[in-house]
């Protein structure tokens, strides 16, 4: 089954959900693609058209790609410890 990309609503809707789960209302900013005169801000549509522009061309893309399935990233298989001087099983001095 192939994925279909999703439409802009669909868009807006995963990109609010995302912002709202780290505390970024979009309803803050003034409505419309007009900035705000005092702060600069962007408009609500114009903020969600960038953030639906870097999903498609960006985030989108990137959850696409798959490694080469050769031994290229064979020393990726193992990774390293996070802390070796620390390591138990090493004989102490």
């Amino acid at each position: 089954m192939s994925l279909s990309q999703p439409t802009d609503a669909e868009l807006d809707v995963m990109i609010r959900a995302r912002l709202a789960s780290v505390g970024i209302d979009l309803d803050q900013l003034p409505a419309g693609s007009t900035p705000d005169p005092d702060t600069g801000s962007p408009g609500r549509d114009t903020a969600l058209a960038g953030l639906r522009s870097f999903m498609r061309n960006t985030v989108l893309p990137l959850s696409s790609y798959e490694f080469a399935a050769d031994d290229r990233l064979a020393q990726q298989a193992a990774p390293p410890k996070l802390y070796p001087s620390i390591d138990v099983a090493r004989e102490a001095w």
